[in-house]
C-alpha cells in the first residue's frame, strides 16, 4: 500500500467533516459524501475500482481514466482501476464462474479494506454488480452506487455507503447522462479534497 501523498489541509478533516466541506461548492449530500469517502481513501494508500455493464461499463473506465490521468488539473495519478477493461480477465471468469461472477472475483482480487468500490448500473439490478458489492461488504470495502431511480434498486446497492441516484423515468439515456454529470463533479471534488484547488460546476478554478 502507498503511503499518504497528498497535502491539501482538508485531508486532517474527517469524512463526514470533509463531506461538509466540499458542500460549499456542491448541493448533492449524496455527491460530496462520495467524494469525501474516495478522497479520504485515497489518502490513506488506497484504490478505487468501478464496474458496470454496456454504456456503464464505459463510464466505469472514463472515470477511471479521469482518476489515473486528470480531470482538470495537472496532479499526481490517482489508483483507479475499471473492473470492465481486461478481456481476458473477464472472459475467463464469466467461462469459468458465470457472468454474474466477473466483477465480484475481482473484487476478491484486488480490494480490501480501506479501498472503494464504485458500482454503475441504470437499473440499479444488475446481477454481477450486485455481487460484486456483497463481496465487497464482506471484506470491508467502502461501495458507492451510481443507480437510476434508488427504489428499484436491489436491496444491495441501497445499501452502499454512498448512493447517487438519478431518479428520472426518461429512461436508460437519461440515467447514463445524469450518471456522467454526477461522475465528472465527483471527479473535481476529489482533486478539490486531495490538492487544494476548489473547481466551480463547469471545472474552471474557483477562488472562493
Amino acid at each position: 500500500m502507498r503511503k499518504e501523498l497528498f497535502n491539501s489541509d482538508l485531508l486532517a478533516l474527517t469524512p463526514d467533516a470533509l463531506a461538509s466541506e466540499l458542500a460549499g461548492t456542491e448541493e448533492n449530500a449524496d455527491l460530496c459524501r462520495a467524494a469525501a469517502l474516495i478522497a479520504s481513501a485515497l489518502n490513506r494508500g488506497g484504490m478505487v475500482a468501478l464496474c458496470g455493464n454496456g454504456g456503464s461499463a464505459s463510464q466505469a473506465e472514463h472515470f477511471a481514466g479521469e482518476l489515473v490521468g486528470r480531470f482538470t488539473m495537472d496532479r499526481p495519478p490517482l489508483p483507479a482501476i475499471a473492473l470492465t477493461s481486461n478481456s481476458a480477465v473477464v472472459t475467463a471468469i464469466a467461462n469459468d464462474y458465470g457472468f454474474e461472477e466477473v466483477f465480484a472475483r475481482q473484487v476478491e482480487a484486488y480490494l480490501g479494506s480501506g479501498d472503494v468500490l464504485v458500482g454503475l448500473t441504470t437499473s440499479g439490478r444488475s446481477r454481477n454488480v450486485v455481487r460484486a458489492f456483497e463481496v465487497a461488504r464482506e471484506l470491508g470495502v467502502a461501495t458507492v452506487a451510481f443507480v437510476g431511480r434508488a427504489g428499484d434498486a436491489d436491496e444491495v446497492l441501497r445499501s452502499a455507503d454512498v448512493v447517487l441516484a438519478a431518479e428520472t423515468n426518461d429512461g436508460t439515456p437519461a440515467v447514463q447522462e445524469t450518471h456522467e454529470a454526477l461522475g465528472h463533479r465527483l471527479c473535481a471534488l476529489v482533486e478539490w479534497a486531495l490538492f487544494g484547488e476548489r473547481r466551480d460546476r463547469c471545472g474552471a478554478c474557483d477562488p472562493a
